[in-house]
């Protein structure tokens, strides 16, 4: 079966300290603005992945949860997995430095089936990141210097109908902060029993309305269990240039570059490298509407040593929008993209894909109408239309209705439809055993659907408390199966021989319980009951969809015990992955940061303080994961 090497993207995640620093007077404010705001002046905060406009976080129909920048700053993560623990709408798992799972309302996948986690879509500035030949991230490929970042918006639910086809369980849209944000030289280091870690940028002013920044970053992580030792290592630099060249005009352009490789235990280590730049201009109308293009290029390479195989992708994407208002009740958003995906991947043992190289296209137009029905009530209508290689046009609708009988409720409700679209690994792949072909893709899989229902709530309980709740009901149809030969046995194909339905809620809740100390709870329910379709053959049994838990608790603490010192925790309890099982767990994380100067800080950080090792993943698939301690400074010139 295809190796995960190639196709499932579990990749380097080792929580590494990184303390909030001043870095410079500008930024210093704005982070303590953010950090001493009251909740309800939170629940203003601008989120742009569920209308694809800007709107309040407490006026958003969907069940979006919002990792700002002093949480980033706080927790003590280098990694992009790693910040990514911060939501609790979502599902990460590990096991070393290069097995990491990332999901949302479950099906995870099962490696044992070759199926993985792949119906989540990852954006960072709008360039998606993950890879269309399976539908999947490479989590060692996309990388932040976490003080860059603005906000993270995670959306637990189908986002298909503004984000296309591979935004089926949800939406990660990860938004940088503008270069005149960054202003100054900043540097960091990191150094534990499990990784190192140093980071430089500077930033500056081109004139009165053009900033840049420029940014490089050293990671070296490395897990050892079992007499197997597991590491990677990545070096990175990049770009930012933020133009406001009129009031009503603003160009960005950014890019980055990246090198690596990643141990395999026994087998050849594994290099990868990429680059890629996006431009995007916003021009804001006198009339209240806006217009934003969008172009990007992506190129990305692995490659095993000594013979073992390699592919290359490269992505050219251009996209355009357009926002206004109708009259006083609707306001409006559509437009639509295109992209070309080029790739060669070839020389792999016991794996082919034939053809060996494609140009894969998709194109897309796309409409939303958000309708004041009432001064308190909202509906919202939207529908997709794309154009994939592997299938015919595809329409994915959404309508959603949001209720706001004071300023402190809000109710919504929402019913979608979103797809995973065949990939090439769907359609192309012939996998081997010496002469013996074992499995061959057919052209006749179809889309993975998805009929998603949702209702939820978000309360300002009091100044000093807030609370989201959501519940869904999914149904899904045509998922992937590992199916026998009609007649025999070999070479298996990939079928759709699984349907089935998926309930629970996610909730969180934000309390400032003093000026100084602020508790974020969160708990996540997912049942799952999963059946085969008549006809379908029960090969691998129904555990191939995914190997989820059923429950997942989380509780974070933040103290400002004095204005230079501060202590952070964080609890996680994850139940029993039920097939392959895996015990469930509670785990701790904690941080003490000392700002000694208003220019520098000092901070000791642990993760997985409870056990000497705790598992995440089976063992058959990944490593347990061994206590962290962190030691790191940073400063500002």
């Amino acid at each position: 079966m295809m190796s995960r090497t190639w196709v499932s993207g579990r990749a380097a995640c080792v929580a590494i300290i990184l303390l909030p620093l001043s870095v410079g007077p500008a930024l210093a404010q704005s982070i303590e603005e953010l950090r001493d705001m009251p909740i309800t002046a939170l629940s203003k905060l601008d989120v742009t992945s569920v209308t694809r406009s800007t709107a309040s976080l407490a006026d958003a129909p969907a069940s979006i949860y919002v990792i700002t920048h002093d949480d980033i700053v706080r927790s003590g993560t280098l990694t992009l997995p790693g910040i990514l623990r911060l939501a609790p709408n979502l599902q990460v798992m590990r096991g070393g430095p290069n097995d990491t799972v990332v999901t949302a309302r479950g099906l995870s996948g099962n490696d044992a089936a070759q199926n993985f986690s792949n119906k989540l879509l990852v954006l960072i500035d709008g360039r998606s990141v993950y890879s269309p030949l399976y539908s999947g991230v490479y989590w060692d490929m996309p990388d932040i210097l976490p003080e860059d970042v603005e906000r993270i918006e995670v959306i637990s639910g189908p986002g298909a109908t503004l984000w296309g086809s591979n935004a089926v369980n949800g939406v990660i849209n990860i938004i940088t902060r503008d270069a005149g944000a960054s202003q100054g030289l900043y540097g960091t280091g990191v150094i534990g029993n499990r990784t190192y870690d140093l980071g430089l940028r500077y930033g500056g002013h081109a004139s009165g309305t053009a900033s840049y920044r420029l940014f490089v970053k050293r990671h070296e992580n490395f897990e050892s269990a079992s007499g197997r030792d597991d590491g990677n290592r990545r070096t990175q630099g990049g770009f930012r240039f933020d133009w406001n060249s009129t009031p009503a005009d603003a160009l960005m352009v950014q890019g980055d570059g990246y090198f690596g490789s990643r141990s395999q235990g026994a087998a050849p280590d594994e290099h990868l490298h990429g680059y890629d730049l996006l431009t995007r201009w916003r021009h804001n109308m006198s009339s209240g509407g806006s217009l934003q293009l969008q172009a990007y290029y992506d190129h990305s390479a692995r490659r095993i040593e000594k013979d073992g195989g390699r592919f290359a992708l490269d992505t050219f994407d251009v996209e355009g929008q357009h926002s206004f208002t109708l009259g006083q009740s609707h306001a409006i958003v559509w437009g639509g993209g295109a992209r070309l995906n080029r790739y060669v991947i070839k020389d792999i043992p016991g794996l082919a894909f034939v053809p060996d190289r494609r140009t894969l296209f998709v194109g897309n137009l796309f409409a939303q109408d958000s309708i004041a029905i009432t001064p308190s009530l909202t509906g919202t209508i939207g529908a997709k239309l794309e154009q994939r290689t592997y299938v015919d046009l595809t329409f994915l609708p959404s309508v959603r209705l949001s209720w706001k009988p004071d300023a402190t409720t809000l109710i919504w409700g929402a019913v979608s439809r979103a797809v995973r679209s065949p990939t090439p690994f769907d359609e192309d792949a012939v996998e081997s055993i010496g002469q013996t072909v074992i499995l061959t893709a057919l052209s006749s899989f179809r889309s993975e659907k998805l009929t998603a229902y949702e209702l939820g709530t978000r309360l300002i309980v009091s100044p000093g408390a807030s609370l989201s709740v959501s519940g869904f009901y999914n149904v899904y149809d045509d998922l992937r199966t590992v199916e026998p030969a009609p007649g025999g046995f070999l070479p298996l194909r990939w079928g759709n021989g699984i349907k089935g339905d998926s309930y629970g809620l996610d909730a969180w809740a934000d309390i400032r319980l003093a000026n100084w100390w602020r508790l974020k709870p969160g708990y996540s329910l997912l049942v799952q009951k999963f059946r085969f379709k008549d006809g379908a053959v029960p090969l691998l049994g129904l555990s191939q969809v995914g190997n989820d838990p059923k429950h997942r608790a989380t509780l974070r603490s933040s103290m400002d015990i004095r204005p230079q010192v501060k202590v952070d925790f964080d609890l996680r309890y994850v139940s029993a992955l039920p097939d392959p099982h895996v015990p469930a767990y509670v785990e701790l994380g904690a941080r003490l940061g000392w700002q000694f100067d208003d220019r520098a800080e000092l901070s000791v950080s642990g993760f997985n303080l409870l056990h000497r090792q705790h598992r995440e993943l089976p063992a058959s698939q990944a490593m347990p994961l061994g206590r962290s301690v962190f030691v790191a400074l940073k400063c500002t010139i």
